[in-house]
């Protein structure tokens, strides 16, 4: 099992937990970003730097993912490409997206977008703090822990 981070927008103490845990657990962890992200001195930790422009990230996420991979995303359409081919994917906030409930998902962000675009105000999602950072190591751990 190897995870995977889209790094651009992934929160920095998730980064943080993930450089943690690639060391304890002895776990592949490679962040990918068309940003350069300061990395720790690891044998378990690597950086693949992608060009800019949209869902490149994303695409170099889904063609090295396999199955049995985790990928680190708040990014719904990415989840679910990941998804349908094998991965698990987990938001940042602690929300794991499967093949058992990524397609109800993505359908919900798809309606809220079309609202957005008609001029309905959704709001935005909440503060990212102390209970998203605990939400997110309780799956973390679930999900390493059914893997090992």
């Amino acid at each position: 099992m190897k995870i995977w981070v889209d790094a651009d927008a992934c929160p920095k103490p998730v980064k943080d937990m993930l450089f943690r845990v690639a060391d304890r657990t002895k776990t592949s962890v490679t962040l990918v970003a068309n940003q350069w992200c300061w990395l720790p001195s690891s044998a378990f930790i690597s950086f693949i730097q992608v060009e800019q422009g949209p869902d490149i990230a994303d695409d170099e996420i889904v063609d090295r993912c396999e199955t049995g991979d985790l990928v680190i995303t708040a990014d719904i359409p990415l989840a679910a490409r990941v998804v349908e081919k094998g991965a698990t994917a987990l938001d940042p906030r602690g929300r794991l997206y499967d093949k058992n409930n990524v397609k109800q998902i993505l359908a919900m962000r798809d309606f809220m977008d079309s609202m957005r675009g008609s001029g309905i105000e959704t709001g935005g999602p909440d503060g990212f703090g102390q209970r998203e950072r605990q939400l997110f190591a309780n799956e973390l751990d679930r999900f390493i822990a059914r893997k090992t």
